[in-house]
């Protein structure tokens, strides 16, 4: 048997044998085709001849063959194919870019080409609209997020998107808001004085109406720096001015709202210009004098050190969520207060009534902070405080809306408050009458005014929804004729209007 296979091994390396048509394999190292087979439809082995019928050119028979037979050949085998795909691997594609792509893809937009212009006004407008910092374009992962995009763009320079590229947007958005603006009979607006964080200040006005398509429309004309002193004559004379450089009419300016400060209300008084207190700013005022009461100082004092104590320590923020886990309590966040927002202290005080056994099983085992946990006097304070302010949190919200008209809601909503929501009821603690009661003598107080009466009585009156129900008997005939009045005013116009 020796002798037969060695003579076998001997032919099969005596015949010549070729290798699959197309092939790359390298199992043909050790396999191939006779000469005289011109379809190559048996395979024969190199090392013991034995033959195999080919299926599409599936060589995995082949490997079989040697991995059962021939074991020292398959590993080798095995040493060919890993260093061939190594080869393949590190080797350029083959595949040739034709010269017009290569072409194409060396060349980069001209400044001047539309496809230039159109990102470039894109990155602009994504810069203004985000408000981001102008050293974005500059930054090295911008700048390979836009190569990746589009190979051929060649990003311009800050300088550029500085005194170029923002200007630019600036006119063209200008250009379309007072191309917008130029039609409009009346117009309401609200106007603020404020801060940024380096404390330079600057003057903001918007303005509100009504388009040919009866749509509200509300546009922030400007906000302007103003580093004169903020008297109300200076402050008079910025908004008369803003107003005159969009080409506005004065006698078109139905009414303007701003808060509550001495010299916005003196600036309005200058112009002579209708003005209307901010709904949000009286109430949050109205709150904040409610809660000047020595019975709550404590309990609200306690609270923003709570929240601080779990703010700053990442051990107690752990611990924090095990004991919510632990306790089944919803894995929210304590919330901080914002002085300037009275909901932010609502917000903190509820979180805080929602959060006190988590609270508490994370203090009690520290004896340096036992003295945070509120005690029942406490909680029965924060307790009273939130139930008296917690409905008023929806109405804040409704009447801070810039696409729908709020105004007319102002009446129904005073009287909500007196007739139910800041009522006092039989139930309440001390500590709760005594808040409502301030809030509801602030707010009817500061919206006693006969001027602002009036004005409340006739948006209300305009809205379908409300018409005369909220407004007194004894204002009623005269509201009926001054709404007489303005609708014959309107028809005239239309009237004439339709004549041109």
């Amino acid at each position: 048997m020796n002798i037969m296979a060695e003579q076998q091994k001997k032919g099969a390396e005596g015949r010549s044998l070729v290798p699959q048509k197309g092939s790359y394999s390298a199992v043909w190292n050790f396999f191939g085709f006779d000469e005289c087979d011109v379809d190559q439809v048996r395979v024969l082995c190199k090392l013991c001849s034995c033959s195999f019928k080919t299926s599409q050119g599936n060589t995995t028979n082949l490997v079989n063959h040697l991995k059962s037979h021939h074991r020292v050949q398959y590993q080798e085998f095995q040493r060919l194919k890993t260093q061939h795909a190594s080869t393949l691997n590190t080797q350029p594609s083959t595949t040739q870019t034709t010269i017009k792509g290569t072409l194409f893809n060396a060349i980069p937009y001209s400044p001047c080409s539309q496809r230039h212009k159109e990102i470039t006004e894109a990155i602009t407008y994504h810069l203004a609209k985000d408000m981001c910092p102008l050293a974005t374009v500059s930054n090295d992962g911008f700048k390979n997020m836009i190569a990746m995009l589009d190979k051929r763009y060649n990003i311009p320079s800050r300088n550029h998107f500085t005194k170029v590229a923002l200007p630019s947007l600036y006119t063209k958005c200008r250009l379309e808001i007072e191309r917008e603006i130029r039609s409009i009979e009346y117009f309401a607006s609200t106007t603020d004085l404020w801060s940024s964080r380096t404390a330079e200040p600057y003057l903001s006005l918007t303005v509100h109406f009504i388009d040919s398509d009866f749509a509200m429309k509300s546009k922030l004309l400007q906000t302007s720096f103003f580093p004169q002193a903020h008297t109300g004559e200076l402050i008079a004379a910025g908004l008369k001015e803003a107003i005159s450089a969009w080409g506005l009419l004065e006698e078109r300016l139905v009414c303007i709202t701003t808060d509550n400060a001495a010299n916005m209300i003196r600036a309005a008084s200058v112009n002579n210009w209708t003005r209307l207190h901010c709904f949000g700013h009286r109430l949050h005022l109205a709150i904040e004098n409610a809660m000047k009461d020595s019975r709550m100082d404590r309990a609200v004092g306690l609270c923003k050190k709570l929240v601080s104590t779990f703010s700053y320590s990442w051990k107690r923020k752990r611990e924090f969520s095990a004991a919510q886990k632990e306790l089944k309590l919803p894995e929210h966040s304590l919330k901080t207060e914002c002085p300037t927002r009275w909901g932010s202290r609502q917000a903190m005080i509820e979180r805080v009534i929602e959060q006190q056994k988590a609270t508490a099983h994370v203090l009690s085992s520290d004896k340096k902070s036992r003295h945070l946990i509120p005690t029942w006097q406490d909680m029965d304070v924060l307790e009273a405080i939130n139930k008296s302010l917690h409905p008023l949190v929806d109405f804040t919200d409704a009447l801070l809306g810039e696409k729908y008209v709020s105004v007319s809601f102002v009446k129904p909503v005073l009287h909500l408050f007196n007739s139910s929501i800041l009522k006092v009821k039989d139930d309440d603690t001390d500590l709760s009458r005594a808040i409502k009661s301030k809030i509801l003598e602030y707010l009817n107080e500061k919206y006693s005014n006969p001027h602002i009466q009036a004005l409340l009585d006739m948006a209300s009156t305009v809205d379908p929804r409300f018409k005369m129900s909220y407004v007194a008997e004894d204002n009623q005939t005269s509201i009926q004729t001054r709404l007489k009045a303005e609708m014959q005013i309107v028809a005239m116009m239309v009237i004439k209007r339709a004549a041109l």
